[in-house]
């Protein structure tokens, strides 16, 4: 894929349509190394009614050089800079994402798609950014997903928070196993998401750096009462 700074353009994307004309959407950002074509084969699995009309966007980010992975370029949100979770995000990086995520869903309001009607879902670094981008947009959307991650900033939260999605609801799934983003991480990000007063659920399940069957039966419980 293209190394061109990605908020020159609109992210490409797979996108799942309903059978009918779309009125909802989740737009789900895939992780590190991986693209939108990770994530789409799930859709029939989450078997969210056709009534809901939900549109599900599958963007791919860019191809990077990572730097924990020996300046490997590859397929990234955002550099990553090593193991320390508490510097581990390249913030310039991430708020170049930012702003093509925020830019993705503009064109989905544009298109005729309420704020509301929105869900801004992710895994692993596609968590990270969705919990970056979405704490900090200025429209309220029907939901905040963030499986398998952490908190770009750290130790805290995200600079410059919209009071638009202070009330937004807020999942986050992490496996009690992962190899790659310790559970720890994630729980001391949903520690700091709900001391700061966020409506968020926490659920975690005996895994991996992975999604599981069980995993995709919440999700789905989840969306459809977000989307509803």
């Amino acid at each position: 894929m293209s190394s061109v700074p990605i908020e020159c353009a609109l992210l490409e994307r797979i996108a799942v349509e309903p059978t009918l004309p779309a009125k909802a959407c989740v737009i789900w950002l895939h992780g590190l190394g991986d693209s939108g074509a990770g994530f789409a084969p799930i859709v029939p699995l989450l078997a969210i009614p056709d009534s809901l009309a939900v549109r599900f966007i599958f963007p791919h980010s860019p191809s990077i050089p990572v730097t924990l992975n020996q300046g490997f370029v590859m397929p990234a949100w955002y550099d990553i800079r090593g193991l320390d979770m508490k510097n581990r995000a390249d913030i310039a990086g991430v708020l170049v994402s930012e702003k093509a995520i925020a830019n993705l869903i503009d064109e989905q309001i544009a298109a005729g798609i309420p704020a509301d009607k929105i869900v801004l879902a992710g895994f692993s670094q596609g968590g990270v950014m969705s919990l970056f981008t979405a704490l900090r947009y200025d429209k309220p959307l029907a939901g905040i997903m963030a499986l398998s991650c952490y908190l770009a900033s750290g130790e805290q939260l995200p600079d410059n928070l919209s009071e638009a999605n202070r009330h937004t609801p807020i999942l986050q799934q992490h496996g009690e196993k992962d190899e790659v983003v310790p559970f720890g991480a994630g729980l001391a990000a949903h520690e700091l998401v709900k001391a700061a007063g966020y409506p968020v659920q926490w659920q975690s399940y005996p895994m991996g750096h992975s999604v599981l069957p069980e995993q995709l039966q919440d999700i789905s419980c989840w969306l459809i009462e977000r989307l509803s």
